[in-house]
């Protein structure tokens, strides 16, 4: 009889495009979206968390294709045929929630969202399928003081997680008026795409590359964009990147909205006004930009913190109206040695098709998008988490038979608020118990010997400030302050805590 062939182990690895968060990383974020939902829940917002899973109908761009029905999303049909997918962003899901629960929720709703969303797309560096948003989003109301609420309530996050004024900037745009320029030059909104094609079925690509474009004017200035909205450009590694195919009397306006900013907003909204000329819909546009710009001016929201830019476009082809993104100022260096910018770090805009949809009625809305990995890695890069990642104080075990004795210190230590575990491995050898401290990063180690048990004290050694004395400190200094102290056990609480607060 053939011997059964063995399975193979499964290998121990991360999926391609995912990753894992340990301790400090899950730490940083939870305190970092704890602080932006305490500004939210200040402008009123409340919380909400949808499901993870939603149809694919619902997700709406991603409506099933006949031979691939999971692309860009992560999909899988159920047995009564229905395909269903893990949500690709926070917003499709919440035009369904609120479709779905309309008569139950006040109107205007404003809701803040924040969890991790998936995109079945090819990764890279620094780009994942699985990442955390958090949103914040008012539906139900088309009033410029919606957005001017959005883009002030993104400008306190920021600040108070640690970007100060002077390293961030919001910009804001509005589809409107780009629409309003595109329609001076190939006709009416609905006709752009057919017009920009010349009879040619792939107009409505040629569209989206014209947006594309416009979306690079930061990367490759104005001459660039002129290239690429014509024949094409070479770029900086030498290949050749073909264009939209516009000719001169098409591309002239386009720039001139694209370099409309002035040196004030008001001096940026007149050039809007020349440029869109006597267009309604870029009429319309400007308009509301002027009434956000007015409220955000009576808040205190000025041009050094929120500013009109023509240049953001926003790819999302569900935005209709004020659009805007914010941009961390300050330079960091890239993998190559090279000083950048460190750039966007949240987006946003008016979509007042979404919900319509569902409903067949239109129901306006507006919101923002924060990338939470992006905006940690930002707080890193300029050294501001504060957060100590300090593990739990370690009490050793010098005596199996007095676990009762350690877990009674550590219950004590927890009762008051301090982090505490118990050593539960093999107590044998007390060195891999100052190791294992070491390796928790624990602030501090609790030892209660049969001696020290008698004479009614513990040891305690402060290991944050033994890692310093072994790094800096001289003879002088360690005999001044030593890293191990013995304490009256009912010190005990008290002894911890000076060690947390840096003056043990």
């Amino acid at each position: 009889m053939a011997k059964p062939k063995k399975q193979p182990r499964p290998k121990a690895e991360t999926p391609k495009g995912f990753r894992d968060y340990f301790g400090p990383e899950v730490t940083e974020r939870t305190e970092m979206l704890r602080t932006i939902a305490g500004v939210y829940h200040r402008y009123g917002f409340d919380a909400l968390e949808s499901s993870a899973v939603e149809t694919v109908e619902a997700l709406g761009k991603f409506l099933p294709d006949v031979d691939r029905p999971n692309e860009g999303v992560f999909a899988w049909q159920e047995d009564d045929s229905d395909w269903v997918a893990l949500r690709y962003d926070l917003t499709a899901p919440l035009a369904r929630v609120y479709a779905q629960h309309r008569n139950d929720l006040p109107t205007p709703y404003r809701r803040y969202a924040m969890g991790p969303v998936w995109r079945n797309e090819k990764p890279g560096p620094g780009r994942f399928r699985q990442f955390y948003q958090c949103d914040a989003d008012t539906v139900g109301t088309a009033s410029m003081a919606a957005d001017a609420e959005i883009c002030a309530m993104l400008s306190d996050a920021l600040e108070i997680v640690g970007i100060p004024r002077g390293d961030y900037l919001i910009r804001i745009n509005n589809r409107k008026v780009l629409n309003g320029v595109l329609g001076n030059i190939f006709g009416e909104p609905e006709a752009v795409a057919e017009t920009i094609g010349a009879g040619d079925p792939s107009g409505e690509e040629r569209m989206q590359g014209v947006l594309r474009t416009i979306d690079k004017f930061d990367k490759v200035g104005e001459a660039g964009v002129r290239e690429l909205l014509g024949k094409g450009r070479l770029d900086a590694s030498g290949a050749y990147i073909d264009g939209v195919g516009l000719n001169d009397d098409q591309i002239e306006p386009v720039i001139q909205f694209l370099t409309s900013k002035g040196s004030s907003n008001q001096e940026t909204l007149d050039n809007l006004t020349a440029a869109i000329g006597t267009n309604a819909v870029g009429g319309q546009g400007v308009l509301e930009l002027r009434q956000i710009a007015e409220l955000l001016d009576a808040a205190g929201y000025g041009p050094d913190r929120i500013v009109i830019d023509p240049s953001v476009v926003r790819g999302l082809g569900y935005y209709t109206g004020p659009v805007y993104e914010a941009e961390l100022t300050f330079e960091v260096f890239d993998e190559k040695g090279r000083k950048r910018q460190f750039g966007s770090v949240a987006g946003g805009g008016r979509y007042d098709d979404l919900v319509k949809r569902f409903t067949g009625q239109a129901v306006p809305a507006t919101g923002v998008s924060i990338g939470v990995d992006r905006l940690l890695t930002a707080l890193r890069e300029k050294g501001r988490i504060h957060s100590e990642a300090h593990g739990p104080v370690v009490v050793t075990v010098m005596d199996r038979d007095r676990m009762a004795d350690y877990q009674a210190m550590v219950a004590e230590l927890r009762n008051a608020g301090i982090r505490a575990e118990v050593y539960l491995g093999n107590p044998k050898n007390f060195g891999n118990q100052l190791k294992y401290a070491d390796r928790r990063d624990s602030p501090a180690a609790v030892i209660e010997g049969a001696d020290e048990k008698a004479r009614g004290v513990v040891q305690v050694k402060d290991l944050i400030l033994g890692k310093q004395i072994a790094e800096n400190a001289t003879l002088e200094e360690w005999k001044e302050r030593p890293s191990q102290v013995e304490v009256p056990r009912s010190e005990l609480v008290a002894t911890i805590r000076k060690i947390l607060d840096g003056q043990g």
